[in-house]
């Protein structure tokens, strides 16, 4: 098992290394998945749910799960798992007032458990401005702090920089 964490500011290409990632690791017999965790709420993310979908094809096979994201990578079968996104996961979680350190955890215990490739694709939050409201600088911790956790269970960890992937771990 392979634990991957693909991390980048926004359009930095980290779905696009993602899915390459995961169709160097495929495996004759076995198969792509992809878990989803955007809701389609407005035009705008429809829209980019429809782009995302194009870009990875017939190749995947798509789970939408935008909370219960412990249960769906361990139901899930495949010879290479992508998780996109942690960043709008969390975002859920929020919203749902959901305990999110728990449900890191349950996450992380997932991907131990788990005997394929398994890339989570997340959202570097922490470089711009701090912002100016309560709940986006709570966002911002919370983001930082997961993607710490997630970064140290890894095996490996690309930043994403206009495109290019830079090799952190």
């Amino acid at each position: 098992m392979a634990v991957v964490l693909v991390g980048g500011g926004a359009r930095s290409g980290k779905s696009r290394f993602a899915l390459a990632h995961a169709r160097k690791a495929w495996r004759a017999g076995g198969r792509l998945v992809y878990i989803a965790t955007a809701e389609a709420l407005d035009a705008e993310m429809r829209e980019r749910i429809a782009h995302h979908r194009s870009e990875r094809g017939e190749d995947f096979v798509t789970v939408e799960e935008p909370l219960e994201l412990a249960a769906a990578i361990r139901s899930a079968a495949g010879s290479a798992i992508v998780v996109d996104c942690l960043t709008l996961w969390l975002s859920n979680l929020m919203h749902g007032a959901r305990k999110v350190d728990g449900e890191i955890d349950a996450v992380l215990a997932a991907a131990r458990e788990t005997t394929v490739e398994l890339i989570f694709v997340t959202n570097e939050v922490g470089c711009g401005i701090v912002p100016e409201n309560a709940l986006a600088r709570e966002f911002r911790d919370f983001a930082g702090a997961m993607n710490q956790r997630f970064a140290d269970a890894a095996n490996e960890v690309y930043w994403m920089v206009f495109g290019q992937p830079l090799r952190v771990k």
